[in-house]
């Protein structure tokens, strides 16, 4: 889409509003014990990233995620019911229930794959922007991690390749200010993640995370620039992770004020205020919105729960070997 109009604004606003319900979702049933198998790694404050960059694709890009990679998936156009099955193991989730909430993929959205391994996506996103240009097709990858994995040597060594054969991939570093318990500052001798790009050859920007409109707008350039066939780009966007690293941390290391001051720059807030501003949306819309997303949310619960688990005679079934 070239101008941002009322519609795209909505359709953003919307799609960020339905990823924070579900992970608002998922944050309350972890807290009750057996309700939801593993460990839930969730983005909420994180929602415009995912939003931005993915309103900024074609349906034929290929995705590949994270282990924070919910928004993600349901920016991709996953079903709210069978992702939440699937993260609680249910033979009608979009996996059949073998992938649990760490391990996602949604093939048929062009979304191949998650990986809980730090850094492992970059070098796997090269095979698929490698098949890209080997085929001629005109479509582009992108990859996103967070600012813990671009130190790994698995990044860099990602980036250079990519570079070097001009493929067509956008690295997207999540800059969520924790790695873990460790803040930026503690594990970035740089600072700045996007200005490694310079050492590869290739543009490296940042953005303000928190403003979808703005996360859209650097992503369209750089993916126009990616399918163009003039190589790869790195947009290093700054956000804020408002929870743990999972939900079993209660983030004792953040300074309560810290939380406080990002919680006012959440991006669905932000993006409420101008809409109200400049009058695309008034506030009963907005609440409308709201309630439509909570029962979206509610719907795939529900059908989640009445899902039935696999059977155990299915176990090695869907498996490449």
């Amino acid at each position: 889409m070239n101008e941002m109009d009322s519609g795209f604004v909505k359709t953003c606003y919307r799609e960020m509003v339905l990823i924070r319900k579900f992970e608002e979702k998922l944050m309350e049933l972890s807290q009750i014990q057996g309700r939801v198998p593993g460990m839930q790694i969730l983005a909420i404050g994180q929602e415009a990233v995912a939003v931005g960059v993915v309103q900024a694709m074609k349906p034929e890009d290929v995705l590949v995620s994270n282990h924070r990679s919910h928004g993600h998936l349901l920016a991709k156009g996953a079903d709210p019911r069978m992702l939440l099955a699937e993260i609680m193991g249910k033979a009608t989730g979009v996996n059949k229930g073998k992938s649990g909430t760490l391990h996602l993929a949604v093939p048929e959205l062009k979304a191949l794959m998650t990986s809980t391994v730090v850094g492992a996506g970059p070098p796997l996103a090269l095979g698929a922007a490698f098949a890209q240009q080997y085929r001629n097709e005109p479509w582009i990858t992108v990859v996103f991690f967070g600012d813990g994995a671009a130190a790994e040597g698995s990044v860099h060594e990602a980036m250079n390749l990519a570079a070097l054969w001009k493929l067509p991939i956008l690295f997207v570093c999540e800059n969520n200010c924790w790695a873990g318990a460790q803040g930026l500052s503690q594990h970035c001798a740089l600072g700045k993640i996007a200005d490694r790009a310079q050492g590869y050859g290739f543009p490296g920007l940042l953005v303000d995370g928190n403003d979808v409109l703005e996360v859209y707008a650097l992503a369209r350039d750089f993916i126009a620039l990616c399918r163009k066939g003039e190589g790869p780009a790195l947009m290093e966007a700054k956000t804020y992770r408002m929870r743990g690293h999972g939900e079993y941390d209660h983030q004792h290391y953040v300074d309560k004020k810290e939380l406080e001051e990002w919680a006012k720059r959440s991006p669905i807030l932000r993006l409420e205020e101008k809409m109200l501003a400049e009058g695309i949306m008034e506030k009963g819309e907005i609440a409308a919105i709201d309630q439509e997303m909570q029962g979206r949310v509610a719907e795939a619960l529900k059908f989640a729960d009445e899902s039935p688990y696999p059977l155990p005679e299915e176990a090695l079934e869907d498996l490449w070997a």
